[in-house]
């Protein structure tokens, strides 16, 4: 009987040892993360900045065009006309409308009125020896410098310039389209495609708008040269 007892104590011990020993090593349960997958990264709002940089670089493009177009001379007087002559003085280099104010007194004629009655000389030399081939005539303080007529020849020249200027600057356009065009794609999945379609079009339609701003400079100078 004492034998049993002795058995029956010992198991009694050895259960309960067994079971707060496996419960011991059993690996605690990791706590549920609500927030896992329930936020969301917003695509940062790239349509502002590329239609902007878009819009410099062909508004850029057509300045330059305006300028180059301006250089041209035809057979009607314009004050700009002479804007991109170098004159050297002092030893210096400067543009003549940094010199000097320069007016249209008729179709075929223009005044330049230097700021400093000692420049002159040179730029009446300056003007002499531009490709306008123009002869000013020194008129006491001022120039005056008459617009001779532009041959056939000349006008056909003129007009092959400006046809290159024009396909110049609407490469210039299209590169800053393509520029744009790349920036959205690079975007990638980041930029929701609908918005992405939109900015597209809207890019595509300030690409349009700058190239026919193009063609009715080069219209507009190319009539100009007819006229003579």
């Amino acid at each position: 009987m004492a034998l049993y007892l002795r058995r029956a104590m010992r198991l009694r011990n050895t259960v309960p040892i067994t079971l707060d020993s496996r419960r011991g090593f059993a690996k605690p349960k990791k706590p549920k993360d609500d927030s896992a997958g329930s936020t969301m990264e917003l695509a940062p709002d790239i349509g502002p900045s590329v239609q902007a940089s878009a819009s410099s670089q062909m508004d850029a493009a057509i300045v330059a065009l305006s300028r180059e177009l301006a250089k041209l001379r035809t057979g009607r007087a314009s004050a700009g006309m002479l804007d991109h002559i170098i004159v050297e003085t002092d030893g210096l280099k400067m543009q003549l409308n940094h010199l000097a104010v320069v007016s249209v007194i008729d179709s075929k004629t223009l005044s330049v009125n230097p700021y400093d009655p000692n420049t002159l000389k040179a730029l009446e030399s300056a003007i002499v020896s531009s490709p306008l081939g123009l002869n000013p005539k020194v008129d006491g303080e001022r120039l005056i410098a008459a617009i001779p007529p532009l041959t056939k020849e000349h006008m056909q020249a003129m007009c092959k310039v400006v046809a290159k200027s024009s396909e110049d600057v609407k490469q210039s356009i299209r590169r800053a389209r393509q520029k744009a065009l790349d920036t959205i794609k690079k975007a990638g999945s980041s930029f929701p495609k609908d918005e992405a379609k939109r900015l597209e079009k809207e890019i595509d339609e300030l690409t349009k708008k700058f190239v026919k701003s193009d063609d009715e400079l080069c219209k507009a100078k190319e009539k100009e040269i007819a006229q003579g």
